[in-house]
């Protein structure tokens, strides 16, 4: 069962080294806690572009948080200390979304004081103009830092595996077609057996 959320903080705020303010364990908290949830005015992507699309290429600095395809949390309106937390290429915490609802969960057993962070994996655009790895640079200070937010584009599915698959399936289907007349031919034999066996019916539990 997932830990609810507490009443008593988790965390506080203050100044942090990677960027701006930032958001510490109070307490030594447990792998799989539900730490806080993000919350703030949930507008569209058209009111995000129409609310920030004016800022400068080399500002960065937002509270939005993508839920859905229709759906944008911006943190900034009626938000929470949630905005604070900062990004790192080696998270403490991961964020998960619910029911259109997005909570922020430790991955490991966090100390008290540590930073709590998580991997913003903002999506690149192919209208990106040059330069936009250092806008949304990263300083989390990580061994495994990629040195961006930024996230490279999942790679596109193989194509050749579902090539071979068709060509497979080219290969058996003669062999397929021998079959299925075996089969015709002993349909009738297996009708008569089937008669002959006593009804029984089993029930089975369903996996979901």
């Amino acid at each position: 069962m997932r830990p609810s959320l507490s009443n008593k903080p988790y965390f506080f705020v203050r100044n942090s080294r990677i960027h701006g303010r930032g958001v510490f364990a109070a307490k030594n908290i447990a792998k799989g806690t539900r730490v806080t949830e993000y919350v703030g005015e949930r507008i569209s992507h058209a009111e995000a572009d129409r609310r920030h699309g004016g800022k400068a290429d080399d500002d960065n600095h937002t509270f939005l948080f993508t839920v859905t395809s229709r759906s944008v949390i911006d943190g900034g309106n009626g938000g929470n200390d949630a905005r604070w937390i900062n990004h790192s290429c080696d998270p403490n915490c991961e964020s998960v979304i619910e029911k259109s609802r997005v909570f922020v969960e430790a991955v490991r057993d966090i100390p008290k004081g540590e930073e709590l962070c998580y991997d913003y994996m903002i999506e690149r655009d192919p209208n990106d103009p040059p330069g936009m790895d250092q806008v949304f640079g990263c300083r989390c200070g990580a061994a495994n830092c990629r040195g961006t937010m930024l996230v490279d584009p999942a790679p596109p599915a193989r194509k050749a595996k579902a090539k071979s698959k068709t060509k497979a399936k080219t290969k058996t289907k003669t062999k397929a077609k021998a079959k299925a007349k075996t089969k015709a031919k002993t349909k009738t034999k297996a009708k008569a057996k089937a008669k002959v066996k006593t009804k029984v019916s089993a029930g089975k539990p369903s996996r979901r």
